[in-house]
């Protein structure tokens, strides 16, 4: 829900309303929360404190305007995703003139087994630290294509190592591929970079090696970029 009142966050939270009236109060004092009527949701602020922590990122700045490039070159969205606690956060993302528009956005939290930047960061993780991902988050499915088993996410990522690329086909979203390589810093993933488009346009080469090939151009500027 986007808006609640202080009897359903109470109940939500197993708080005394009192108690979470007053923790409201202080939120929205600071700017945090926005008070509609008598229900409340989040304000601004941490838009706000997104933004600055995002432009404080050497990656994102350095990743930027090659991903626009990129996203002009071939037409289609580009992505830019960290790890954080196991999940994979957007930060950046450009739209090609032929982008197609999904219900996703920068800031947005996934999972990393069935998205092709999260497998190609987790392919350059250590083994205990992918199973630790694993175990705390699930291999939930997205769709009929997703990988749910652990033994077949370790083989999936040992392909990956050895092309230097992942792919999602259809393994988040129906009808959705991506392709999508990591940002290495001394063998860490320290983030990965896709293109992702719809599976009419994104077939045999151009899915299989031409995207493949200028994610790969970018992603060695934007690690030398980074390194010097």
């Amino acid at each position: 829900m986007d808006r609640a009142g202080v009897t359903d966050i109470a109940t939500q939270l197993d708080l005394a309303p009192s108690a979470v009236h007053k923790h409201l109060s202080t939120l929205q004092e600071h700017r945090y929360v926005i008070k509609d009527g008598s229900k409340y949701r989040l304000g601004l602020r941490f838009f706000e404190l997104g933004g600055y922590t995002r432009h404080q990122m050497e990656l994102y700045n350095t990743a930027k305007p090659e991903l626009k490039s990129l996203a002009e070159e071939t037409g289609e969205k580009t992505n830019l995703l960290v790890e954080e606690h196991g999940l994979g956060i957007y930060i950046y993302r450009s739209m090609g003139n032929e982008a197609i528009q999904i219900n996703t956005y920068t800031g947005e939290s996934v999972y990393l087994h069935n998205t092709a930047l999260g497998k190609a960061i987790l392919a350059h993780l250590p083994e205990e630290r992918v199973k630790e991902v694993a175990d705390h988050h699930g291999l939930p499915s997205a769709t009929e294509r997703t990988i749910t088993n652990v033994d077949d996410l370790f083989e999936s990522l040992a392909e990956i190592r050895n092309r230097g690329f992942a792919f999602d086909d259809e393994e988040r979203i129906n009808g959705l591929r991506c392709v999508a390589v990591p940002l290495l810093d001394d063998g860490e993933a320290i983030g990965a970079i896709s293109v992702s488009g719809p599976r009419s346009r994104m077939t045999d080469d151009r899915f299989q090696e031409e995207i493949p090939n200028k994610l790969s151009q970018k992603a060695n500027l934007i690690e030398l970029d980074l390194s010097y």
